[in-house]
């Protein structure tokens, strides 16, 4: 006896999915730094469509996703849709972490929330056995959400493989020179920059889905598939590391023209590499242990139809769209009200840049002023400020500073790691480490700061001299100074998010040669700060910051 079929989920999961595809779309981003839509779905896309994103294989993750909620939703056509109570938290969760992603200006939690959101309109809609087929599929589509969330990691892979290719190449006796991220002759007959898709974090993202998948498809528990996920970590480091090394051996054998072409070749010998392993190690538990192997039936299948029960659907997206259109109203006024923010230096006349760094120091040191590049300018939010000042002792013209102050705008994006810049511009990064350094006049308002150890190498000479320098940089929020990306983030998320507030955070940077030695370089930075940073950072006691501030 057929049960007739209640289409009443349907219509309220559709009214949700409207309710929530009105809300991401006019107001699901927050930045406009670098792609300027109020759209999350144009702001994740866009990362799809631009090479500088390095999120290509996002095209991948989204057809492997399809294909997994269509194989797993085979078995659940005849899905009961008594799904409200587990569509509930999803669909309130989703609106909820959506407005933190918005509020807090991280689009990528903004995503999760869209997942999570999307997962809620199906399991409304097909009930519990739609909500158990695609709960894989879109949980993956997280490894969509571009890669520059990971530029920490990649560029620990991108110097890893570096130094394992130059050491591996010294070992055979080849006379490979390493600057920042590049493999070159000492001769000058062939030279690499390894960029991010041969750093392992592009290759990574991919593989690691691949590997995954790999896992959902062969087993069945939990645990194995996140064995396989994590198996892929070394396979795609070795198979970077594998790639470089086979190009500088064709270079060193057949010059530039034959590293090329093998390089090309090579990006699908990481392919092999890593599938390989996953795959043989896949298939050989599964042939030890049968019993850890997948069942046949994907999720949702051979359970039989339910009876229709009395529906809590209608009540639930009632409250979702109510819920969406107080959350849409709530952040339009966020997003329209001026913002109350703290600058973290004091500014200039003009209010959108900090002031003038002094050009003339008591303790000796005269200042040149220097000016943003175009594309510093092209590629910043319009509202970033800068003053930057190249300071030379009296002493001597050889012992220089440059100090130098980028002040966040409205949005977040203005500021990011200085890591990536000075590998991309071909320093090497020896090594990094805390240092606190002293506030004139103020023992309690002491900061500690991030020192990195970097050297550049001269190329084209059988020898090389490295020109070491000191990099000091550290951020100044309206309340606290602190010594990494990763803490201001957070702190800047939680006033947002917390208190309403969007401050201008400052990232300042120090940077000397340190042919002298790494003490004597930060005693000259110190100089420099004992006369100028009363002239432009406010002092800020120890006390408020381990308070948190008013």
């Amino acid at each position: 006896m057929s049960v007739p079929r209640d289409r009443t989920p349907l219509v309220c999961a559709a009214l949700c999915a409207g309710a929530g595809a009105l809300l991401f779309q006019f107001l699901g981003n927050a930045t406009r730094g670098y792609v300027a839509t109020r759209s999350l779905f144009y702001w994740w896309g866009f990362q799809w469509v631009n090479p500088q994103s390095e999120n290509e294989h996002a095209w991948l993750v989204l057809a492997l996703s399809a294909y997994l909620l269509w194989r797993n939703a085979r078995g659940a056509a005849r899905a009961d849709r008594s799904g409200a109570g587990w569509a509930a938290p999803a669909l309130i969760g989703g609106l909820l972490l959506h407005a933190v992603g918005y509020v807090a200006q991280q689009p990528r939690v903004s995503i999760l929330a869209l997942l999570l959101y999307a997962w809620g309109v199906l399991a409304l809609g097909g009930g519990k056995r739609w909500g158990a087929a695609a709960a894989f599929p879109l949980a993956f589509m997280a490894f969509a959400i571009p890669v520059d969330a990971l530029d920490t990691l990649g560029f620990w892979l991108r110097l890893g493989v570096v130094r394992t290719c130059a050491g591996a190449a010294h070992l055979l006796g080849m006379g490979v020179v390493r600057s920042g991220t590049q493999l070159l002759s000492a001769d000058g007959s062939y030279q690499y920059d390894v960029a991010a898709a041969c750093s392992g974090i592009r290759s990574l993202v991919a593989l690691a889905a691949l590997s995954l998948v790999v896992g959902y498809l062969w087993f069945r528990s939990a645990w194995l598939r996140a064995a396989m996920l994590l198996l892929s970590l070394p396979l795609v480091f070795l198979g970077n590391v594998a790639r470089v090394m086979a190009v500088i051996v064709a270079a060193q054998w057949g010059g530039q023209h034959l590293g090329d072409r093998v390089h090309d070749v090579m990006g699908f010998g990481v392919f092999v590499i890593v599938l390989g392993g996953v795959l043989g190690i896949a298939e050989a538990l599964s042939r030890a242990r049968p019993s850890w192997a997948a069942r046949d039936d994907p999720p949702g299948a051979g359970a039989p139809a339910a009876a229709p029960a009395v529906s809590v659907a209608p009540a639930l997206a009632v409250a979702v769209v109510l819920l969406a259109l107080g959350e849409a109203a709530y952040l339009g006024h966020r997003a329209a009200r001026p913002a109350d923010a703290r600058a973290g230096v004091l500014l200039a006349a003009d209010g959108a840049n900090p002031v003038e760094l002094p050009t003339f120091l008591d303790s000796g040191w005269m200042g040149s002023r220097i000016y943003p590049t175009a594309v510093e300018r092209a590629i910043l939010p319009p509202d970033t400020g800068y003053s930057r000042k190249l300071y030379s002792s009296q002493e001597g013209a050889r012992q220089q500073v440059l100090l130098s102050v980028v002040l966040s705008g409205r949005d977040r994006t203005s500021i990011h790691r200085p890591e990536l810049c000075l590998v991309g511009q071909g320093w090497t990064i020896d090594g990094s480490e805390r240092h606190r350094f002293d506030y004139p006049g103020r023992p309690g308002a002491g900061f500690e700061a991030t020192v990195l150890r970097v050297h550049q190498q001269a190329a084209g000479a059988t020898r090389t001299a490295p020109v070491p320098e000191i990099v000091a940089y550290w951020f100044v929020g309206g309340e606290r100074v602190v010594p990494t990306q990763g803490e201001r983030v957070v702190y800047d998320a939680w006033n947002r998010v917390a208190r309403g507030r969007a401050d201008r955070w400052a990232y300042v940077l120090a940077m000397t040669g340190a042919a002298d030695g790494a003490d004597a370089a930060l005693a000259r930075v110190q100089s420099v700060l004992n006369a100028a940073l009363p002239a432009f950072q406010p002092a800020i006691e120890a006390r408020a910051v381990g308070a948190g501030g008013r």
